[in-house]
């Protein structure tokens, strides 16, 4: 079956060969050129995107190594029976695991060195089916024995105390001893048994944790203060804990692992959509191209569009000859870009290092970032909306130079040539 006329007229002018006069060589250059503007353009759109979203998904799942999905904790401070918390938030099937934790703020010292850090009890038989950092390879929390003092501390406040495995630390409790000198704080020696690295350095630098009796002692506590739970799938924990707080008793707060960085990830979520906008502008500049090369088009062929009319050519038909050149340059730029995009964003794992191995540089110092490498997460909700985008534009930066090809009057086009 042949195409309509229209399209092989508009396919044919796209494909200006080596046959083609002078000037109708440099027009299909121009095309050419917008055609890799519309790539580039989607191709940076893609890439820039997918790693913001590798960057999100690296670093919440490193938070997440140490941040529970779900925490539930009393108003009053203490839970009274944990367990009884635990087996009602259990009864909700999206919740798979629950720990009982002490959180409490406290201060180390070690010689000269000083160093505040937020101390937290756990279970150590518990604690590693809620969190990733109490078990190996990332830490070994076996060694937390009820009554024997012992601790666990992340990498970077290990470095900062200046001690390893088989030293000792003593940490300061805020919670003083009245005496008849005053209130004086207590103080606990306990032998450090094991260090761990989440890979984020917020954590690793002020997070220590203890068995929860060592920390119900030190702090005086009459129990646990909140539990910890984990999903099946922690994308759904708002909505997970919007239940759990209608199912639990009342006295208790639930949050979420969104809700206690609500900051960060609002900022993350502003700096994409901002990025989303400024690339969008840059495939609108580079769509809109079109429309300087479809100009000089209609311009060049005004006695063959004049030789169309004369043969019964319709105005809607000499706009659709013109509206397909313009689209097929969108199309092509559009799926270049999608694919050349694509490409790039699966193999930036080996793309960076190789230009920094070429250059001689490091794009992203561990001892500066939370991440050391470029992550990249393409996603299809970004992917295809920028495909649809970039292809509206090209369609709609070919309808003005199409509706002047229609207008133009055969006697006039045709009276110089």
């Amino acid at each position: 079956m042949s195409l309509p006329y229209e399209f092989r007229i508009g396919l044919r002018y796209t494909r200006a060969g080596r046959r083609a006069r002078r000037r109708n060589a440099f027009i299909s250059f121009i095309s050419a050129i917008s055609m890799a503007g519309i790539a580039l353009g989607v191709a940076a759109l893609i890439i820039v995107l997918s790693v913001m979203n590798g960057f999100t998904k690296e670093v919440r799942d490193r938070m997440l190594s140490v941040l529970s999905h779900v925490e539930v904790t009393a108003f009053s401070g203490a839970l009274e029976d944990w367990q009884r918390v635990a087996n009602q938030a259990k009864e909700n099937p999206s919740v798979i695991a629950a720990a009982p934790f002490i959180n409490a703020q406290g201060m180390f010292a070690r010689n000269d060195i000083v160093r505040g850090a937020l101390i937290r009890g756990i279970d150590p038989v518990a604690e590693p089916t809620v969190s990733d950092i109490a078990k190996p390879p990332a830490s070994d929390v076996s060694g937390l024995v009820d009554g024997e003092f012992n601790i666990v501390l992340g990498g970077e406040l290990a470095r900062a105390l200046a001690v390893s495995i088989g030293d000792r630390v003593t940490l300061i409790a805020p919670q003083g001893n009245v005496t008849p000198a005053g209130v004086v704080p207590r103080l606990r020696q306990f032998k450090v048994v094991g260090v761990f690295e989440s890979g984020h350095f917020e954590y690793d630098s002020a997070l220590a944790l203890i068995h929860i009796g060592d920390a119900a002692r030190l702090f005086r506590t009459e129990g646990p203060t909140g539990v910890r739970l984990k999903l099946v799938d922690m994308q759904r924990a708002p909505q997970v804990a919007a239940q759990l707080a209608e199912s639990l008793e009342a006295g208790l707060m639930v949050r979420d692992w969104s809700r206690q960085n609500r900051t960060w990830f609002a900022a993350v979520q502003t700096e994409k959509r901002m990025m989303w906008i400024i690339l969008t502008l840059i495939v609108a500049v580079a769509a809109f191209n079109l429309v300087t090369t479809l100009v000089m088009t209609v311009t060049e062929k005004q006695s063959d569009i004049a030789i169309l009319r004369t043969l019964g050519a319709r105005p809607g038909s000499v706009m659709v000859i013109f509206i397909v050149q313009g689209a097929l340059i969108g199309v092509i730029g559009t799926f270049l870009g999608v694919g050349g995009g694509l490409l790039v964003a699966n193999n930036l794992d080996v793309i960076v290092p190789a230009i920094e191995s070429v250059l001689g540089v490091q794009f992203l110092p561990k001892d500066i970032y939370v991440i050391s490498a470029l992550p990249s997460d393409p996603r299809a909700s970004d992917i295809v909306p920028i495909t649809v985008i970039s292809l509206v534009l090209a369609l709609a930066a070919t309808l003005y130079p199409s509706w002047r090809a229609s207008r133009t009057r055969p006697a006039e086009a045709l009276r110089y040539d």
